[in-house]
């Protein structure tokens, strides 16, 4: 039993805010952030139940878990039995009786077997035009594509990140403790079956959670050499849950919620959150973004480089064409950014953020003699070797005898590859137009002075753009390095060349025809080098951490 008592808050939308999801959750998100997640209690319901969708307009529907494949039907009647096996046919339980016999089951149960049909590639949402939940904005399957979603310029699938995917559980299926990919937003609807418990913690507190983690989950020397970074990785496996009570011990604050059918619950940017289903349910999830997602995306961004974590969405790419999207309509319309676009503000700033970084960077090898070669690209992004960043508007590489590309936010890169040849920098066709449009939302003064994006969130992301307030798009000075760093020879430098060198001894062992990332060899051409996306999560075992037990193993899988 958890000792949590503050639920977090509900929101109720008339039909027509619930016409535009995006506009609805930027309207809450000042307040419901404060939670970490919020529960948004549908105002239509769906004329065609997720039974009759998964049964009959989809007929031939089967999912796996990790025993054997199923139909809806046979995996309700399954998960009735193991109920009815559980509670000895008891059918008037709380919501809190479920959830003290979960956690006695965590702490003094047996090791066994749960299942759970997880990540499957499927929607419960209807087809049928008449069914009115179905063809709302709030279907899964439209919401991350909606016009003001960053997600539409994904230019592929991505499932459970760009397209929905089902979740279908029994009594104690659970979802481990995570944060969602790149600090994205989640949402997650009901359709069917027993409630589902969540806790959710805010975004301001990720550091009291990682820290705590670390000192009391964990408790061994290879994550304590990595710091919250290590914890950070590991809960990014969603393979680690741990009783509430261990971050309420520490003062970190958790909040729940109990998801009910027609209820959808949200996740909001990098707040952790885990929970555990009552009974055989159906759920259906995806990511979103918004504008006012950006800055966060990039520290999201600056932490899986620093990681070498593979990112799933191209960050850089992603901002670029939003900016350019807006810079080319207020042209054509002559719009003007206002201190109330929240969204907007988000994306300038950034992209602002971005380009400054890339001139200052580009105008240090214009001072360099050896690396004076320029090349331009259409290419879309690729990673670089070294950190696995996406780069998308410039990066370095060597024509000659080195593939993979380096990004320009390492403090030292070699003016020449380990072949004596010159680098080559590679730009964008389009930069001229980017720092166009940088200038003209530098120009917009009250996108600058007006700036207070702490409204947009409960916790700060001021910080993510603060470097703007101060500074003229002339400014050539760089508080990261100076020209002189290129040709300096320390350490460092040394690393960098040893991890080239690596990189390319091991590049020269693998087949030419390679895949990486799950992405077919055809993808992986020399016209489109390193990829980005990493598409599919990897099954692994779950731990468990409860007060007074050390760890627990039990088999599961993956889940949002």
């Amino acid at each position: 039993m958890t000792n949590i008592t503050q639920e977090c808050p509900t929101y109720y939308p008339s039909e027509q805010e619930f016409e535009h999801p995006l506009v609805y959750l930027q309207k809450i998100a000042p307040e419901a952030s404060k939670y970490g997640i919020c529960k948004i209690v549908s105002p239509i319901a769906a004329s065609n139940p997720a039974s009759f969708v998964l049964t009959e307009e989809k007929m031939d529907f089967k999912f796996n878990t990790i025993v054997q494949k199923y139909t809806y039907h046979e995996f309700e009647a399954l998960a009735n039995r193991a109920f009815s096996n559980r509670f000895c046919g008891k059918e008037d339980l709380s919501c809190l009786d479920i959830e003290k016999a979960f956690w006695h089951e965590i702490i003094h149960g047996e090791k066994g077997t749960v299942e759970y049909g997880v990540n499957v590639e499927e929607s419960a949402f209807s087809s049928d035009p008449d069914d009115k939940l179905g063809t709302s904005n709030f279907n899964l399957k439209n919401l991350p594509r909606l016009p003001q979603s960053p997600l539409r310029l994904v230019d592929r699938k991505i499932p459970g990140l760009t397209d929905p995917m089902l979740y279908i559980g029994m009594l104690f299926s659970m979802f481990a403790w995570h944060a969602e990919d790149h600090y994205l937003y989640s949402i997650n609807y009901h359709h069917s079956g027993a409630n589902k418990t969540w806790y959710g913690v805010p975004g301001s507190a990720t550091s009291q959670i990682e820290k705590t983690v670390l000192d009391h989950v964990y408790c061994n020397k290879v994550l304590i050499e990595h710091g919250e970074n290590g914890a950070f990785q590991f809960l990014a496996q969603k393979t680690t849950m741990f009783s509430p009570d261990v971050l309420l011990e520490h003062n970190v604050p958790v909040y729940k919620a109990v998801q009910k059918l027609g209820e959808f619950v949200i996740t909001f940017p990098n707040s952790y959150h885990a929970g555990f289903s009552h009974g055989f349910n159906c759920g259906e999830a995806v990511n979103f973004a918004i504008g006012d997602w950006f800055p966060l995306g990039a520290e999201a961004s600056k932490r899986y480089s620093h990681l070498k974590m593979v990112p799933i969405i191209p960050y850089e790419e992603l901002l670029c064409k939003e900016a350019l999207l807006i810079y080319n309509s207020s042209k054509d319309s002559g719009y003007k950014i206002k201190p109330e676009d929240t969204s907007y503000r988000a994306i300038a700033l950034s992209f602002l953020h971005l380009i400054q970084f890339y001139k200052t960077s580009l105008s240090r090898f214009d001072s360099s003699i050896k690396l004076s070669s320029y090349s331009n690209t259409s290419l879309g992004s690729v990673t670089c070797s070294l950190c696995n960043r996406d780069c998308y508007v410039a990066f370095l590489l060597c024509r000659k005898c080195y593939s993979d590309p380096i990004c320009l936010f390492h403090e030292i890169v070699p003016q020449n590859c380990l072949c004596g040849r010159e680098h080559t920098v590679f730009k964008r066709n389009d930069m001229l137009e980017l720092e166009d449009a940088a200038k003209s939302f530098q120009q917009e003064k009250e996108c600058i002075n007006a700036l207070s994006l702490t409204n947009i969130f409960s916790y700060n992301i001021n910080e993510c753009v603060k470097e703007h307030k101060n500074k003229n798009w002339r400014d050539e000075k760089s508080a990261r390095r100076t020209v002189n760093s290129l040709g300096a020879t320390s350490k460092l430098g040394t690393r960098v060349a040893n991890n080239i060198k690596h990189t390319v001894e091991k590049n020269q062992k693998k087949p030419k025809n390679r895949c990486r990332n799950n992405v077919s060899p055809s993808v992986m051409s020399t016209k489109r080098q390193r990829v980005i996306y990493n598409l599919r999560k990897h099954e692994s075992e779950l731990i468990i951490k409860v007060p007074a037990v050390s760890s627990l193993l039990a088999t599961s899988e993956k889940s949002k």
